[in-house]
């Protein structure tokens, strides 16, 4: 388990989630009351069109003792590019991420925790998905691949909730899409991994931000690029003598 000087930074990348974003904060201040590390809680506005912005900012003076920060995209620009602002701006030891929809469980983050400092990030893992048939039949083939093609163990690329230290997790480079293959990319540089099965929940509110294209094709595109990466990775030991 991380100790309590630890700081942490919960990221949470927002579009159009104006119904969850009062319980599900709720539910991480009542979790982070179990903990004594100093906490930030990050949304990352990206692009909504609804009452978002409005409910984040009524969440500030609902938990006044607690230190929230809103970053505000300028448009809609996808999942990975809201994780990387969010990385860019977390200011914590270690970084937790979650969606905004309520279907990660906040509880489940002192799990994660607990995986840290033996492990450079810790990832969650659904067992047991709540979502509809489509969406695990087609999380189904794009893992099959994954796994055939970057010889990748990880059973869950798709689950939001992970946990990592900040050190690794701000020297990734993100592109679209990479926000599926960050466990791989944390590989790569040296760090190591684990899972950890967490609950997962149906979406009570709101519309999923996923259809057929970039559930199943335009990922296809991506792991190829991921393969290229790993394939051409460069790494090296070396000493200086004299």
């Amino acid at each position: 388990m991380i100790s309590e000087t630890t700081s942490l930074s919960i990221v949470l990348p927002v579009y159009n989630e104006e119904e969850n974003i009062e319980p599900l904060t709720t539910q991480i201040v009542q979790c982070l009351e179990q903990l004594k590390n100093p906490t930030e809680i990050i949304f990352i506005d990206d692009g909504s069109t609804d009452n978002s912005v409005e409910q984040m900012k009524a969440i500030q003076v609902k938990f006044p003792t607690r230190t929230f920060r809103i970053v505000q995209l300028d448009r809609n620009y996808g999942l990975s590019t809201a994780m990387a602002a969010g990385f860019k701006a977390a200011r914590g030891d270690v970084i937790v991420t979650l969606d905004a929809d309520l279907q990660n469980d906040p509880a489940d983050i002192p799990k994660l925790l607990e995986q840290l400092p033996e492990y450079d990030a810790a990832l969650g893992w659904r067992v047991d998905r709540k979502d509809t048939l489509i969406k695990k039949i087609s999380s189904k083939i794009a893992n099959f691949f994954r796994k055939k093609v970057l010889d990748d163990p990880i059973h869950d690329t798709g689950c939001s909730l992970k946990a990592y230290k900040a050190t690794y997790i701000k020297r990734v480079k993100m592109f679209k899409g990479m926000h599926r293959f960050l466990g791989v990319l944390i590989a790569m540089e040296g760090g190591k991994i684990t899972e950890v099965p967490v609950s997962h929940h149906p979406r009570k509110y709101g519309k999923s931000k996923y259809g057929f294209w970039n559930r199943l094709i335009s990922p296809f595109l991506d792991l190829l690029a991921v393969r290229w990466m790993k394939k051409r990775a460069i790494r090296y030991e070396a000493k200086e003598v004299s």
